[in-house]
């Protein structure tokens, strides 16, 4: 079997996950990468000695690539994935797709005028947590699905958002988008339906506050991220430019009638997400979200508080790679380039995800006014949904 030859755009932290796809003899290869930075590119031909780099994407445009993985922060993800799908090479796009609503449709429109593949690295879909209670879901245990809940305690909220380009909301739109895309996809996917209006609050209520910022471009994310640094009031070196929320909190209606909430907050000591799904009989909640965690159901009878739930469910995976989602998530990238097919994620709910962080961060900085999604074209909906094929 020849092997597929892959691009790397944007050789931060993120871009780790192209090693997945790196198996040369054995059906793909990372060949080429491309980042401004010297030392970036200098450490990336570390791992992949027989690639060329560059510093500029659209010096990848003709190297003859099957597919590139786009792993660059989150306002350079619409443009280069358009170059790249309008050059016929299939495009991995880490989430969020784009950091607007509109960006996202350029895309989606990009890749069915195109007819390369488009894939978004919602990798959350292949997490052991959310496959154990979609199944639990599927399978009937708390009736159909009427309300979902999530608090997000983003526990390195400080070092993983607040000391670079995540802070800058031209760059992200906000953290409700960034990092939310994650999490709304995940109810959205639970749940069976999209967001169609939503509000929310919110504000940057704890690091405004801290006046020791710093410039920290040259450096790499593991130069400034430490769990020592605590608490988040002594935190040293934020970003110059810091306009994001870093409490959030937004309520959404579904297509379906399923209602959310959504609470993210990034000063928290603990860092995991709490999802409660209710259904018409019972409901579910994970303690945890790996190895170790688990999903406990509660459908037999009324109660008060009882910790005694009626079934129980371990939850398992590894404890790195996001509970070794993402090892799932590039072989199944790998798969659809090579041959097509269904997957886990959709770039239809990658937009949907996108759409309502990006409505309710519109909505979070206008006082709560509550904010309608725009539909999408009919056309590329049943394009995607039908694997991109005609």
């Amino acid at each position: 079997m020849t092997d597929l030859r892959f691009g790397v755009v944007g050789l931060g932290a993120r871009s780790r996950i192209a090693q997945y796809a790196h198996r040369p003899g054995e059906g793909s290869a990372v060949v080429a990468l491309a980042d401004p930075s010297a030392p970036q590119r200098d450490a990336a031909l570390e791992q992949y000695p027989e690639a060329t780099a560059y510093a500029d994407h659209t010096d990848l445009l003709d190297q003859k690539l099957d597919g590139v993985f786009l792993t660059t922060p989150d306002d350079l993800h619409e443009d280069p994935a358009i170059d790249f799908l309008q050059a016929g090479v299939n495009v991995f796009v880490e989430k969020p797709l784009a950091i607007t609503t509109e960006g996202c449709d350029r895309v989606l429109q990009a890749a069915y005028d195109s007819g390369a593949r488009l894939y978004v690295g919602h990798n959350m879909r292949h997490m052991p947590v959310v496959l154990t209670m979609r199944k639990l879901i599927q399978d009937g245990t708390i009736g159909d699905v009427k309300a979902i809940w999530c608090r997000h305690f983003v526990g390195h909220g400080g070092d993983f958002y607040f000391k670079d380009w995540h802070a800058d909301r031209r760059r992200t739109t906000g953290l409700l988008l960034q990092k939310g895309a994650h999490d709304i996809d995940v109810m959205h996917w639970l749940a069976g339906g999209y967001t169609v209006r939503t509000n929310a609050m919110g504000a940057l209520t704890l690091y405004g506050g801290i006046t020791d910022r710093q410039d920290r471009s040259g450096q790499r994310f593991k130069d400034f991220v430490s769990n020592d640094n605590w608490p988040p009031l002594e935190q040293k070196g934020l970003a110059p430019v810091m306009d994001v929320e870093d409490l959030s909190m937004a309520n959404l209606l579904l297509d379906n009638g399923v209602f959310l909430t959504y609470e993210q907050c990034h000063y928290t000591p603990d860092y995991w997400r709490n999802y409660t799904v209710i259904g018409t009989h019972g409901r579910l909640e994970n303690f945890g979200d790996g190895p170790g965690g688990v999903v406990k159901v509660w459908n037999s009878r009324r109660s008060g508080y009882r910790e005694d739930a009626d079934l129980v469910v371990e939850i398992e995976g590894d404890t790195e790679n996001h509970g070794g989602a993402d090892p799932h998530l590039v072989a199944e990238f790998v798969k659809f380039v090579r041959d097509g097919g269904a997957t886990l994620t959709s770039p239809i709910a990658a937009r949907a995800a996108v759409a309502a962080g990006y409505a309710a961060t519109q909505s979070l900085r206008a006082n709560g006014v509550p904010q309608d999604i725009p539909a999408l074209d009919p056309a590329l909906v049943a394009y995607f949904d039908n694997g991109q094929t005609r």
